[in-house]
């Protein structure tokens, strides 16, 4: 009798598989029958075979879709930054190029770093630009500099004059407390500054000679300018005007230093008067020394009419037709005048010419008489006739 192990496991044996049955032979282009019936499967493999067809549970469509949503934020935040970077490159190309306009307090605005290219005194046609503010505002914005706490005007003076005066004309500070301006990036240099206030007023029809030969002057003295001479601070600010024009600043340039110290209202003179007055005195010695002397003794509070009228004297008939005018309106008669049969004098601010000969008078002045009428001409002449009968 055999011993029995413990762990021995007695299986069935296996029982000899049916031979499948005789089937009939299939004849040739025919299939063979499908089984009638399938085994049954089992739910485990079932829920395999849904997995595996595309379907999913609960927990594993959540987790799909929470990944799904993650991933689009982080698109999106990825698009928010990239727009944001372009933004903020695209305003620092605009402040760079003084399109950024801001609203500055008026106080933290200065005027002292260039030379501003007005006459000191007020401009009478602030009031026109005070006006048009109230009415529609100010359409043109300043141009500054940051400078420190505050900031530095480089082009806008009298726009910036119209804001101070109304603000301390109605006391709103919300509208005229503060003003709007282009902010030029710090750096820059001064030239540029300079070329920045100057090609504005090129476009202002308004802007005279003696304007831009002054501010040429005082680029050139600036120590903080490479200018070494009066002709390359005029080329530097005012490259883009003309070569025509550029000559007539250099000649206003040069006549300003010689007689600009007496001059009071030098931006009313014309380019022509100008041009006159400085060569007469480059022809005439002593010619500087007379105007200069004349235009300081004239009283301070003189207008325009008066100061131009000295300048067309002495551009026809120099220095000596100075003396007489002076002589003239102190009451004297002159020997000079009745030896040369010729007077000069002002008239209504304007310089008059009288010069006799046998036979002939002749009076030259600053006025078209080709625009009075012949009758009009006629009682002048005629009233002229009476008082030197009258006089003997």
């Amino acid at each position: 009798m055999s011993r029995r192990r413990v762990f021995d496991i007695d299986f069935p044996e296996a029982q000899p598989e049916a031979a499948p049955e005789a089937s009939a032979p299939v004849p040739a282009g025919t299939r063979p029958p499908k089984a009638s019936a399938k085994a049954p499967v089992p739910p485990a493999a079932r829920l395999g075979a849904g997995a595996r067809d595309g379907r999913r549970g609960p927990m594993a469509a959540a987790i799909q879709e929470n990944s799904e949503a993650l991933r689009q934020r982080q698109s999106a935040e990825a698009q928010i930054r990239a727009e944001n970077d372009r933004l903020a490159h695209e305003f620092v190309g605009l402040r760079r190029l003084g399109l950024v306009i801001e609203l500055v307090p008026l106080d933290q605005v200065k005027t002292g770093k260039l030379t501003r290219d007005r006459a000191p005194k007020r401009d009478p046609e602030i009031d026109e630009l005070k006006d048009s503010i109230r009415a529609l505002g100010l359409s043109n914005p300043i141009r500054v500099e940051a400078s420190g706490e505050g900031h530095e005007l480089v082009q806008g003076l009298r726009r910036l004059t119209a804001f101070r005066e109304l603000l301390a004309e109605t006391g709103d500070v919300e509208a005229y407390g503060r003003i709007p301006a282009a902010l030029t990036p710090q750096g820059e240099t001064l030239e540029g500054l300079y070329r920045r206030m100057v090609d504005e007023n090129l476009v202002r029809r308004d802007i005279s000679f003696a304007e831009m030969a002054a501010l040429a002057r005082a680029y050139h003295e600036d120590p903080q300018t490479n200018a070494r001479s009066l002709d390359e601070a005029i080329a530097t600010l005012f490259g883009s005007a003309g070569r025509q024009k550029r000559v007539y600043i250099r000649n206003f340039a040069h006549l300003l230093e010689r007689v600009g110290e007496g001059l009071r209202h030098p931006e009313a003179m014309p380019r022509a008067l100008g041009l006159a007055t400085l060569k007469r005195l480059e022809a005439e010695e002593g010619g500087a020394k007379a105007l200069l002397r004349t235009l300081r003794a004239a009283p301070a509070d003189r207008g325009e009419e008066e100061e131009m009228g000295l300048l067309r004297l002495f551009a026809e008939g120099g220095a000596a037709a100075l003396g007489l005018a002076v002589e003239a309106e102190a009451g004297r008669t002159p020997a000079a005048a009745l030896d040369k049969r010729e007077v000069n004098f002002l008239w209504k601010g304007r310089g008059v010419r009288c010069a006799a000969a046998r036979g002939r008078l002749e009076l030259r002045t600053d006025r078209d008489f080709t625009a009075l009428s012949p009758e009009k001409l006629e009682r002048a002449a005629r009233a002229f006739f009476k008082i030197l009968d009258a006089e003997g």
